[in-house]
């Protein structure tokens, strides 16, 4: 697809800051936009590593539990379309401090929520009034910094971005050793207070008012493709998947909207998403590895607190330090993401990061029952190396030949893209995991029988399968083994994705393009 010529953009509703703010005051609003971007991306996962305790709290299925986290990110992902429209019509610094307020009521509720439905519906909340975040303060620290500024100023906003998924976890599980569950939504508070003062004190007041109408149509149709795609991946596995008419209605209405929304995007006048920025070449490539990634940065991270707690017998706090080598990788490649900006090909530093996740998937998938902390301490290193080199230059060549002034809606739909990717990530796999568990249970079971002459030559003198107790025993050994397999299987295949990826960096363009 061929870059299409610019079509005059909508009048920018963001600050106009001109020559830029001082030095002084720019700090203070990067600490700020730093402080709310950690916290948004810290509440996306911090909930991973306590679900087991959540769970047992509100009395949870397996297959409900999930809904704590893709309830966030969908919420999330559904409200980002509308984020430039919010903007021009209520201001950037208005729109940010009403996300603030909002956000902190909906943590505390979420922390004093006594059941599943409660809980969901509070964290339904809490990622509609978060989605407003990272886009945002993407858009300010790109307005507030000269260009020659802007790889710098991106790296810092990722290190808030891609380090909050990294924390989570590690936060996560030491409140929860310390206090109770419940604190993890309740440590947003102090966050958000400190986020508050610093963006009502350093944001310009100033409000360019945009009286045009919402694209209500477009947006109705979003959210319900984006419902329905949800509810195919999360009801699928309970309900038997496409033997069951309920997911059949699911998967009609995820098809007809998104087909309405994206014939809706180049046949209205002006739809809720641009359509020069759909026509975008390397914003749509870029886009579409964004989704991916998405994928990788989630999908894996959500069920290996699960499986170091539920097979491993780690502790909440153990599980949750033991991830901490991806941090120590992030923050590594986050460095030399600064350092090489602008002198290494972006697609070259893509590339590298794409290699090294795909290996730390690789060493996932060789996981045993019988492993101690160093294979995921040391697949932990290289995964946090690789997204951490991947994460801010693929952003920067997404945005190399968008409008300035279509910054806002830019960097909201490519923050949808990622969180549907992520949503759909944590999804895919829990489905992946309960179907392949299932499958290599059974399996399993059929050849583990007294008649069995293999198994009995290989099965300890004590294991009697004749008896009840052998054969209760026995059962639990199928069951932990069949739920590895099928984590193994899932790593196998997030391994695969990264290869598939690798391709597409072939059709990326690094040459910042000239806008009148």
């Amino acid at each position: 697809m061929e870059d299409v010529a610019p079509i005059t953009p909508p009048a920018s509703a963001g600050p106009a800051y001109g020559d830029y703010p001082e030095p002084g005051r720019r700090a203070l609003i990067t600490l700020g936009v730093v402080l709310t971007t950690l916290m948004t991306s810290i509440d996306g996962t911090i909930a991973n590593t306590v679900l087991p305790q959540i769970r047992a709290s509100v009395s949870a299925s397996q297959d409900e539990i999930l809904w704590v986290l893709t309830s966030f990110i969908l919420a999330s992902t559904v409200v980002t379309p509308a984020i430039g429209w919010l903007e021009r019509r209520f201001g950037r610094r208005n729109l940010l401090l009403g996300a603030l307020i909002g956000f902190t009521v909906s943590s505390v509720l979420c922390g004093v929520a006594t059941g599943i439905a409660e809980l969901v519906i509070y964290r339904v909340l809490q990622g509609a009034t978060a989605a407003v975040f990272i886009p945002l303060s993407q858009a300010i620290l790109l307005d507030i910094n000269p260009p020659k500024d802007h790889a710098r100023a991106m790296a810092l906003w990722g290190m808030g971005a891609v380090l909050g998924p990294i924390i989570g976890p590690i936060l996560g599980g030491f409140l929860t050793d310390q206090l109770n569950w419940r604190w993890v939504f309740f440590i947003n508070i102090p966050i958000a207070v400190v986020g508050f003062l610093i963006m009502a004190a350093t944001l310009p007041k100033r409000v360019r008012r945009d009286q045009q109408k919402f694209d209500a149509f477009g947006f109705l149709a979003l959210i319900v493709g984006l419902v329905g795609m949800q509810m195919v991946l999360d009801r699928g596995p309970g309900a038997e998947w496409f033997s069951s008419a309920e997911i059949w209605v699911y998967a009609a209405f995820a098809a007809l909207g998104l087909y309405v929304f994206f014939v809706h995007i180049f046949t209205s006048e002006r739809p809720i998403i641009h359509p020069s920025i759909l026509a975008d070449r390397n914003y749509l490539l870029s886009s579409v590895m964004g989704l991916l990634i998405g994928v990788l940065m989630f999908a894996g991270m959500a069920v290996l607190p699960s499986l170091m707690q539920g097979l491993l017998g780690y502790p909440v706090l153990t599980a949750g330090l033991t991830q901490a080598s991806r941090g120590v990788g992030t923050f590594v490649s986050m460095f030399l993401v600064g350092q090489l900006s602008g002198k290494v090909d972006n697609r070259v530093i893509i590339f590298v990061g794409l290699s090294l996740t795909g290996l730390s998937y690789y060493l996932m998938s060789g996981f045993s029952l019988d492993m101690d902390q160093t294979p995921i301490t040391v697949s932990g290193l290289f995964q946090g190396l690789g997204l951490g080199l991947v994460f801010v230059p693929l952003m920067g060549i997404a945005f190399t030949t968008i409008q300035p002034a279509l910054r806002t809606e830019a960097a909201s739909f490519y923050t949808l893209i990622r969180n549907v990717g992520s949503s759909l990530g944590i999804s895919i796999v829990g489905a992946l995991q309960i179907y392949n568990a299932r499958i290599v249970s059974s399996q399993l079971a059929e050849h583990a029988t007294p008649d069995n002459l293999n198994v009995m030559a290989e099965l300890p003198a004590t294991l009697d399968l004749t008896t009840a107790p052998g054969q209760a025993l026995m059962s639990g050994m199928i069951e932990r083994q069949s739920a590895l397999i099928a984590y193994v299987d899932s790593f196998h295949m997030l391994f695969i994705m990264c290869l598939v990826i690798l391709p597409l960096l072939l059709f990326l363009r690094v040459k910042r393009a000239s806008h009148a």
